[in-house]
């Protein structure tokens, strides 16, 4: 039995429950809507954290620091970016399946750390995965297919999963229906040089549509500040954002957050989605967490077509620091499912 303790600003309540234990361009524009048709009373299971397969930050991993990555972590439905372009087309390479989980590893962007973790690390320049995206990233995409190359990549196909409020016909196709990342990690650096928007920022989590994003998931600590914030975006399909904040404040300009994360320190997040309910929950390591609902009804993701996977990593959101500036997070556990 695993006690998760729910905290808010104004509310302290405690649930026992039984819980297992796991081993694209983005916008800049700070005048999108803050918080709307957000909640953070979550009622029904649809909006509730999957308590089954949240993760605690406390947890002990077991990972081996002489091992490589996938000798640590499942990686069979992953492939990786990272910022090297070693066939000269331009753009990042793209580590598939088999490769990636068959020990591969390479300098100071994705590697293990001396406790076991695995490492992603990337600056603020280099090859870049498109020409419709500005930064870089060194980060995970979900592949549902493990390895089958008769399984296209993108498409509404068994490699991708799609929510539950898409057709059913949809749902049949795709490789899942709706999804749950658990992910525990340090975020161990932040840039602090560069324009004042960009300063510090980094998502560590994604999913990914089409074209668009339902969510990304941001870590940003600025220079003056001991704690970072945490807080996520909410795209829809004709290009609006919407802002939502769980730890501390986005604002280029916030004041040190009490109940901020600082760098070096460990944390849980989960995104679950349930048709058409987004839910980020942000577990500390005294099990105390913070969780937040959004319905994205409306967003345009229930339509035929539309097909997700979860990302994770860390995507650099600042080309303008300096050249020897980098972010850096470490992955202590990083699980998905969808049913």
């Amino acid at each position: 039995m695993k006690l998760w303790m729910r905290k808010t600003t104004l509310v302290l309540s405690i649930s026992a429950i039984l819980a297992g234990c796991g081993g694209s361009s983005s916008s800049d524009s700070d005048d999108s809507a803050l918080d709307n048709n957000a909640t953070d009373e979550v009622s029904t299971d649809a909006e509730k954290p999957d308590f089954d397969s949240l993760i605690s930050a406390s947890s002990n991993f077991n990972l081996y620091p002489m091992l490589p990555p996938s000798s640590n972590f499942d990686l069979s439905r992953w492939y990786l970016g990272a910022p090297i372009d070693l066939d000269n087309n331009g753009k990042s390479d793209s580590i598939y399946e088999k490769e990636l989980n068959n020990g591969y590893q390479v300098d100071n962007m994705f590697y293990t750390a001396d406790d076991g973790g695995m490492v992603f690390r990337v600056g603020g320049n280099g090859p870049k995965t498109s020409t419709n995206t500005s930064y870089t990233r060194t980060e995970l995409r979900g592949m549902l297919r493990q390895g089958d190359t008769s399984i296209k990549t993108q498409g509404v196909n068994k490699n991708n999963w799609v929510f539950s409020s898409a057709p059913s016909s949809e749902q049949v196709k795709a490789g899942g229906v709706d999804g749950v990342l658990n992910a525990t990690l340090t975020v161990n650096h932040v840039t602090t040089a560069g324009d004042k928007y960009q300063v510090g920022r980094v998502i560590i989590g994604q999913i990914h549509a089409n074209d668009d994003e339902p969510i990304r998931l941001y870590y940003r600590k600025l220079p003056n500040n001991v704690n970072g914030s945490i807080y996520f975006a909410h795209e829809t399909r004709n290009g609006s954002e919407y802002w939502h904040e769980i730890i501390g404040s986005r604002s280029d300009y916030a004041s040190n957050p009490s109940n901020g994360i600082a760098l070096n320190e460990k944390f849980s997040y989960q995104i679950k989605v349930v048709g058409d309910k987004l839910t980020v929950t942000i577990v500390r390591t005294d099990k105390t967490y913070v969780s937040k609902t959004i319905d994205i009804h409306g967003s345009g993701y229930d339509d035929a077509g539309q097909y997700m996977y979860f990302k994770a990593g860390v995507y650099n959101q600042n080309n303008t620091s300096d050249d020897s500036d980098y972010v850096q997070a470490t992955f202590y556990a990083l699980t998905a499912k969808h049913n």
